[in-house]
C-alpha cells in the first residue's frame, strides 16, 4: 500500500499568487547581474514576454521590488532600476552571514545522521556537476545544501527571516561568479565536519567566512561587468 501523502493540487488561485514572484525573480536578477542598471526603465512588455505572463503579474511582480529597493515608480512613466551599491551588496551577504551563521550554530547541536547522509551525498553531487562544468546543477545544489542546513538547526522563524533576505540574492548567477564554485567545493565540506563534531563555534566561524567571500566575489565579478563604472567616473 502507497502510504505517501497525496500530491497537493496546485488551484489558479495558488498560480496567481505565483506569478508575481516570477516576475520579481526574475527582475531582481537582471538587476544584481548588472543586466540593467540605476536610471534605466523597465517595460512591462519585455518581461512579461521573458517570464511568460500577462503585464497585471508583471506590474504587481514590479511593486513587490519597490517595496524592497529594487526599483522606484515614477508617476505617469513607469518603473525605473533603483541605485544598487556595493554597500547594497555587502549589507544583504552581512545580513544572510549573521542570520545563516546562528542557524549553523544551531544545527550543528541537533543534526541528525540522516540529515549528514543527505549533506555528505549533496556534495559528491556537488563535485560532478562541478567536474561537468554544468552550472545550473551548481545552483541548485547550493541551495539544496543551504536549505538543508537551515532545516536542521529547527528555528523556523529565523530561517524565514534568512529566506527573506536570500531571495535578494542572486540564484542561477552563483555559478558563474569566478572562484565561487571552488569557495563551495573546499568550504562546504569543513562545515560539514564541524555539523558531524557538534562544534557550533566553527560551524557559525565557517558559515560567515563562506558567505562574506561569496559578497567580495559578486562585488568583483560586478566591477569587472562596468555596473559601477559611471559612478566611479562622477567621484
Amino acid at each position: 500500500m502507497n502510504s505517501s501523502p497525496p500530491a497537493t493540487r496546485r488551484t489558479p488561485s495558488d498560480r496567481r499568487k505565483q506569478l508575481p514572484e516570477e516576475v520579481a525573480a526574475y527582475v531582481r536578477e537582471l538587476v544584481i547581474t548588472g543586466e540593467v542598471k540605476a536610471g534605466d526603465f523597465l517595460r512591462m512588455e519585455p518581461i512579461a514576454e521573458a517570464v511568460g505572463v500577462s503585464n497585471t503579474p508583471v506590474r504587481e511582480g514590479l511593486l513587490l521590488l519597490q517595496s524592497e529597493g529594487f526599483v522606484q515608480l515614477v508617476p505617469r512613466r513607469g518603473f525605473i532600476v533603483a541605485p544598487f551599491t556595493p554597500g547594497d551588496v555587502q549589507d544583504l551577504f552581512w545580513a544572510q552571514a549573521r542570520l545563516g551563521g546562528e542557524l549553523a550554530a544551531r544545527a550543528a547541536k541537533r543534526i541528525t545522521p540522516e540529515a549528514i547522509a543527505r549533506l555528505e551525498a549533496n556534495i559528491e553531487e556537488y563535485e560532478r556537476a562541478a567536474e561537468a562544468g554544468d552550472t545550473r546543477s551548481l545552483a541548485e545544489l547550493g541551495h539544496l545544501f543551504h536549505r538543508e542546513l537551515n532545516l536542521a538547526a529547527g528555528s523556523r522563524r529565523l530561517a524565514l527571516l534568512l529566506g527573506t533576505v536570500v531571495k535578494q540574492l542572486p540564484n542561477q548567477f552563483y555559478a558563474t561568479i569566478e572562484g565561487q564554485v571552488d569557495n563551495a567545493r573546499s568550504e562546504h565540506p569543513l562545515l560539514l565536519d564541524a555539523l558531524k563534531n557538534g562544534d557550533t563555534r566553527k560551524a557559525r566561524s565557517v558559515f560567515e567566512k563562506h558567505i562574506q567571500g561569496s559578497a567580495a566575489r559578486l562585488i568583483e565579478t560586478l566591477e569587472k561587468r562596468g555596473m559601477w563604472a559611471e559612478e566611479q567616473q562622477a567621484s
